[in-house]
Parts: structure tokens; C-alpha cells; sequence
């Protein structure tokens, strides 16, 4: 097995292999052009995102800088997401993220991880275990979702928040390391934020 075809396999490998930097330099082109666009280039912006990402669904928005090790490559959007700017998604495998997500701004969503044994850290081993956030998720400001967690579907991660085990769906979740503060209930029909009643 190659060095490339371990990017997805979990195992080992080294990231600065020739091969590996090849690919990953022309999806850093398409990332760089896509951080220059200007504000009313929304044409321009979503067909470099049809060109950068695995898969990429309707509506969605993201906000420049977006800051990606493989330009997106690795990242299957569903449709309607959004997100704020300085997005990091550290995509050296697979990011899946459900039809109406929001990122806050400063969100990390982090596949790659490096051994803990400093004898193999120094020879600048990676290993990549994927992402998966559920449709509908809100993840919010400056959160980061570490190496193989899931999300569930629904699920809110409060700002600040260290994901490193997965979450279920339809619960509110916060904290380093992040954990379920309560469900999603009844009292979230009524108001949107304290003591403010949703009226609509």
C-alpha cells in the first residue's frame, strides 16, 4: 500500500511523501483562488466549491477564509450549509456533514492525528480517522470536533467546545471535553434564547 492510499485507511503513514504533496498542492491552488474572491463574486465562489469538494449539495454559503489541508478534497457537504468564516477543516480523509448545518465562526473539524510514542512523532507520522456531523447540527464558535467522532443529527456543541468522543442526536452539548449538558425538549418551542418566547 502506498503512502497515498493510506490517507483513508486508518494506518500510519508519512504525510510529506512525494506523491502525497502532488496531489495535495493543486487542491491548495483551487482553496487559494477561491480565499480571493471578492464579496460579489458568489458565481465564481460556487463553482470553484463544485470543483474543490467530494461532494457538494445546494445552498450552501461559506464565508472566506476557509482554511482546508486538501483544498476540501475530502469533504462531502450535504446542501443548505453554512458557514462563518475561518473554517479549518483538516480533511487528509473524510469530513461528512448533513444537509442544514451551521458552522459558527472559528469551527476546527480535525480527521488527522499524530501517534502519542515521540520516537514516531519525530519521524512526523500521521494517522486520519473521519468525521461525521449529522444533518442539522449548529456547531458553535471555536468548537473542534477531533479525529473519528460523529455528531448526531439535530445536536448543538456549544462554543468553545472539545468534541472528542461522539455525540448523539438532539441534545445540547458543551464543554473541554464536551459532553451532553441536557436534551433538545419541549422549553426550546417556546423560547430561542432565556426568557425570549419564539413568536412568529
Amino acid at each position: 500500500m502506498t503512502e497515498l492510499e493510506k490517507l483513508h485507511s486508518g494506518d500510519l503513514f508519512l504525510p510529506h511523501d512525494p506523491e502525497i504533496l502532488r496531489e495535495q498542492f493543486l487542491c491548495l491552488e483551487r482553496l487559494y483562488a477561491f480565499n480571493q474572491t471578492r464579496p460579489s463574486e458568489l458565481e465564481k465562489r460556487e463553482a470553484l466549491m463544485r470543483e474543490m469538494f467530494a461532494e457538494i449539495g445546494e445552498g450552501c454559503y461559506i464565508e472566506p477564509p476557509l482554511h482546508s489541508n486538501w483544498g476540501c478534497r475530502h469533504v462531502h457537504f450535504g446542501s443548505h450549509i453554512y458557514a462563518n468564516f475561518n473554517l479549518t477543516l483538516v480533511d487528509d480523509t473524510h469530513i461528512y456533514v448533513g444537509d442544514h448545518v451551521m458552522f459558527a465562526p472559528n469551527v476546527t473539524v480535525a480527521t488527522a492525528g499524530h501517534p502519542i510514542l515521540p520516537e514516531l512523532r519525530e519521524q512526523q507520522y500521521q494517522y486520519n480517522m473521519p468525521v461525521t456531523i449529522g444533518r442539522n447540527c449548529w456547531i458553535g464558535a471555536g468548537a473542534i470536533l477531533l479525529p473519528g467522532v460523529t455528531v448526531g443529527e439535530n445536536t448543538v456543541v456549544g462554543a468553545g467546545s472539545v468534541v472528542t468522543k461522539d455525540l448523539p442526536a438532539n441534545v445540547v452539548a458543551v464543554g473541554n471535553p464536551c459532553r451532553v449538558l441536557r436534551p433538545i425538549g419541549e422549553r426550546d418551542r417556546l423560547y430561542y434564547f432565556k426568557n425570549r418566547k419564539i413568536e412568529l
